[in-house]
């Protein structure tokens, strides 16, 4: 991938986060895999920690753009922030039966995909880059 697909893949990512969570709190119907108050509340505990995610990308966009060595940093931060967020959405989903939850697991399986892909692409791009990154060459 290219330093150009990896500027996309970050502002892709924050389109996401700030849409799913402006959906989740104006038209929760039309994301949410169930609507069982354990569910919820789970849910309910992500907006801080995406918002996390969400920050390191934007940083990472803007490091990239400036060529400046912190890139490195934060597209570890990044692809680790949804490391994370991956591994406590797809525990809850597997025990709590959510992806068979019809459009709504389907869904709920898409997004747990898409973070993985991302965290995977940021983490690996990065340190395979990580020479380049630190000097402010261009990658």
């Amino acid at each position: 991938m290219t330093v150009r697909g990896v500027r996309i893949m970050l502002v892709v990512a924050i389109v996401i986060d700030v849409a799913y969570w402006s959906i989740w709190f104006t038209h929760r119907s039309w994301i949410e895999s169930d609507t069982s108050q354990a569910y919820v509340e789970f849910e309910n505990a992500f907006p801080l920690a995406d918002a996390w995610l969400g920050l390191t990308c934007v940083l990472a966009l803007m490091a990239l753009n400036r060529r400046s060595p912190t890139a490195l940093l934060w597209l570890i931060a990044a692809g680790s922030a949804g490391m994370y967020l991956f591994g406590m959405d797809v525990l809850y989903d597997l025990e709590n039966g959510i992806y068979t939850e019809g459009a709504g697991g389907i869904i709920e399986a898409a997004i747990n995909l898409i973070t993985l892909a991302f965290s995977v692409t940021a983490l690996r791009w990065a340190w395979a880059r990580r020479d380049a990154l630190l000097s402010g060459a261009a990658v």
